[in-house]
């Protein structure tokens, strides 16, 4: 295909220098993300061990309620019936109490002792996974909502710029270069193909990914321009009058609940029925997951059910839907991944992580296409610029992955030793991150490199050192069955990738062009 020149430079000088705007926190998103597809094991081998007794079976859930709403009349405003338990979820009567900022509150669970008296503990959720999905939605800012997600936003639009202009510089060579990785001494024309063939390759991924986080962040905004445009006189809703329950009805019991519900939807995997009281009336919901669909959250489905009859309004659940919620779920759904099982995760954590690399690999392009070649014995000195992206992007991008490391490290230490565990493992990622930026900067990008990488490597060896201590009875620690093992391992194993990358990139930076950021001076060790 032909395109001229001059057009060619346009684009390639809008993707080169949107790609360095947005890059690096595009990195944070990509390998935070990339972890939070398997957020719920995460989260399951986080949490530690309920101290309440093993859960009542579901046929004794009404009588634990009774008892709970008697103790705790509170739980009656938002509570459920777990029809699956978990370490996350150890007990059959949950409920929430809400706390001072939005979307902040308290979790308690409920069961009884062996001699039938009512038990009530603090459920402890690890924070961690949430963090991780936070770091994911807010690109790595440290600022609340209303602040990082109109500027995750316009990120995401510079994104998709990057992903246009770029595919529009590929499109003259596509045919030649597509597939071909050169690996030599010409270490720019290395990472370009291994930019090109990642970028192209996972291609629709990245649309996906660009498209939804644009409407995620500006949501709000979209539907205030929809009802200005649309319903500029405001929307004339409807009312829909419901006889409701009758005077003196009560809620069928939970397990008669569970027998309907599954009677009207077969191959629907019911995880919980939830409730909440509202004046004289209780309003209910049913959540769980059919394999069969994708989900618009991450792993789970949730419709309305009627608490007096058992009836559910399966109109909100994929494969009941209309066109419309079906085409929104659908939207959700590529964005998560929530749908083919874990296939689908481990294919979007593995395109999540070379969505990482091809930001990575962009500023190591940048970098290598303004450094001064040696001409003579003399070393030219690099660009003040090329040497501050360079620490710039080694900083950033292995203090992600530093911090990230460091603070799941921690998780099964960390509720033994202090009371605000979430700010704890907040300040443990920030900490982490911001010193090995700062040691990017002043050990220079060659040095620190490596030098990062190893401690990646010897951090994300210690995530399984938890469970490990666990096994040798030390207080305070646990496991949870194959969840942690498959955590465990996977930490292993990423250990050793990063451990092999640091002693290539010391290679690299002892015997590589000594004209080169990314070179020790001198070659010397």
């Amino acid at each position: 295909m032909k395109i001229r020149n001059d057009i060619i430079k346009v684009y390639k000088d809008v993707h080169i220098w949107v790609g360095i705007l947005a890059g690096l926190m595009l990195f944070v998103a990509f390998y935070a993300g990339s972890i939070t597809m398997f957020e719920k094991p995460l989260e399951r081998w986080a949490t530690p061990p309920s101290t309440l007794s093993a859960p009542v079976p579901m046929a004794r859930a009404p009588d634990l309620l009774v008892a709970v709403l008697k103790a705790h009349p509170e739980a009656a405003k938002n509570y459920s019936v777990m029809v699956q338990t978990s370490p996350e979820a150890p007990a059959r009567v949950i409920w929430r109490v809400r706390g001072d900022k939005p979307r902040q509150f308290t979790e308690f669970g409920a069961s009884f002792d062996a001699k039938g008296r009512l038990q009530v503990e603090q459920l402890r959720k690890a924070p961690v996974a949430q963090l991780v999905d936070t770091l994911h939605q807010f690109v790595g800012l440290p600022f609340p909502d209303a602040v990082s997600r109109p500027i995750m936003g316009i990120i995401a639009l510079m994104y998709a710029v990057a992903l246009i202009s770029g595919v529009i510089v590929l499109l003259p060579t596509l045919v030649k270069d597509f597939f071909a990785v050169r690996v030599g001494r010409n270490i720019k024309r290395m990472w370009l193909d291994v930019h090109n063939a990642l970028g192209i390759v996972s291609l629709p991924f990245h649309l996906i990914m660009a498209v939804t986080c644009v409407v995620f962040a500006f949501h709000d905004q979209i539907y205030d321009i929809q009802d200005k445009v649309v319903y500029p006189n405001g929307i004339q809703w409807g009312e829909e009058h419901d006889a409701g329950p009758a005077p003196g009805a009560q809620p069928l019991p939970a397990p008669a609940l569970l027998e309907k519900v599954e009677a009207q939807l077969p191959g629907f995997e019911v995880y919980s029925l939830g409730f909440q009281q509202k004046g004289s009336v209780v309003e209910g919901r049913v959540t769980g997951l059919d394999i069969r669909y994708g989900t618009r959250a991450r792993t789970y489905m949730s419709t309305h059910l009627d608490p007096y009859t058992g009836e559910v309004d399966a109109h909100d659940l994929p494969g009941h839907m209309g066109g419309w919620d079906t085409a929104v779920n659908a939207f959700f759904m590529l964005h998560f991944g929530s749908f083919g099982g874990n296939p689908v995760r481990w294919m979007y954590l593995l395109l999540g992580l070379g969505g990482a690399i091809v930001f990575y690999t962009g500023n190591l392009l940048w970098i290598e296409s303004r450094r001064k070649k040696q001409r003579d014995a003399n070393l030219p000195e690099q660009k003040r610029s090329t040497r501050v992206l360079g620490s710039l992007t080694i900083g950033v991008s292995l203090g992600c992955v530093i911090g990230v490391s460091a603070t799941l490290a921690a998780t099964k230490w960390l509720p033994g030793l202090v009371a605000n565990v979430p700010a704890w493992h907040e300040g443990i990622y920030y900490v982490a991150f911001l010193l090995a930026v700062a040691w990017a900067f002043l050990r220079g990008a060659a040095r620190s490199a490596y030098e990062l990488l190893y401690v990646g490597a010897i951090v994300t060896a210690l995530i399984p050192v938890g469970s490990l201590a666990a096994l040798a009875g030390v207080p305070g620690t646990w496991n949870h069955s194959s969840a942690g093992v498959a955590v465990d391992a996977t930490a292993f194993v990423a250990a050793a990738i990063l451990w092999q990358l640091a002693r290539q990139s010391r290679k690299r930076a002892k015997v590589g062009h000594k004209d080169s950021v990314w070179a020790i001076e001198g070659n010397s060790p």
